[in-house]
């Protein structure tokens, strides 16, 4: 539906996903969408952004060559215009990225394209965070959507995978503290590690158990090795974490000496 821009008169089209004054022309079916989304939405197939070579005015509704302003009515169809994407909406500091070939949400002086991840990071990962070859290019291990072209951010997890923003904070709000994928922890979990060390010291295991040690691997440092077994956790002991995983049947203490 059209909305005019107050003060200016200018039909303003918004969708769930853009706003702008103009209707894309799909080069596949030749019909005509607010946006790329819309299209996808509706039909059985998706549109290629970057094969769009007409556009609709949403003021005088003449047909034209794809551009930022309409060449007959002078209607100015995006505050940000990508020749490459085909991209129109309102400013938000929006930026092309020729690493990425898609445009994204800037301000651009905040943002720094890893040429390993081949990914757009915050400045403050810069140096800081642990690369994975192309790992945007991987799906979300949680809802199995695209990341790379997302209007949805990315989280980049200590381990260097990638979830959606939301898809994150998900997990995290129903107490999942590990990457799906690789199980390493996803935060820091000192603090907890600490409250289970205390509450294993003060949780003694009955006397059939008390002398067991079990083989472990560690999901965060990888280390296998041995350690007391204990119903609420098993401690591994090169990094502290208990984010770990049983490594085959019990031993018996003597037997470990």
């Amino acid at each position: 539906m059209a909305a005019v821009e107050p003060g200016l008169g200018v039909p303003l089209l918004k969708c769930s996903h853009y706003s702008r004054s103009c209707r894309l022309q799909a080069p596949c079916c030749g019909n005509f969408y607010i946006c790329r989304l819309c299209h996808d939405d509706m039909e059985n197939h998706q549109m290629d952004r970057f094969k769009v070579t007409q556009v609709q005015c949403a003021k005088c509704e003449t047909i034209q060559q794809v551009k930022k302003t309409c060449e007959k009515c002078k209607t100015v169809f995006g505050e940000y215009y990508c020749d490459i994407c085909h991209l129109f909406d309102v400013d938000k500091k929006q930026y092309h990225c020729p690493p990425c070939g898609i445009c994204r949400i800037g301000p651009k002086d905040d943002f720094f394209h890893c040429v390993k991840c081949n990914l757009c990071l915050a400045t403050h990962l810069r140096g800081n965070h642990k690369c994975v070859e192309n790992v945007s290019r991987q799906n979300c291990s949680v809802c199995m959507e695209d990341i790379h072209t997302s209007r949805i951010g990315a989280h980049v997890l200590t381990c260097g995978h990638l979830l959606h923003k939301t898809c994150y904070e998900m997990l995290f709000n129903k107490g999942a503290y590990r990457c799906p994928l690789c199980m390493q922890s996803a935060v820091d979990m000192t603090k907890y590690w600490e409250e289970l060390d205390l509450e294993i010291a003060q949780t003694a295991m009955p006397s059939d158990y008390q002398n067991m040690i079990v083989k472990i691997m560690c999901n965060d440092c990888q280390l296998h090795s041995t350690t007391p077994f204990h119903v609420l956790g098993l401690k591994c002991s090169g990094c502290g974490s208990y984010n770990t995983a049983q490594d085959g049947g019990p031993i018996s203490a003597e037997g470990e000496q």
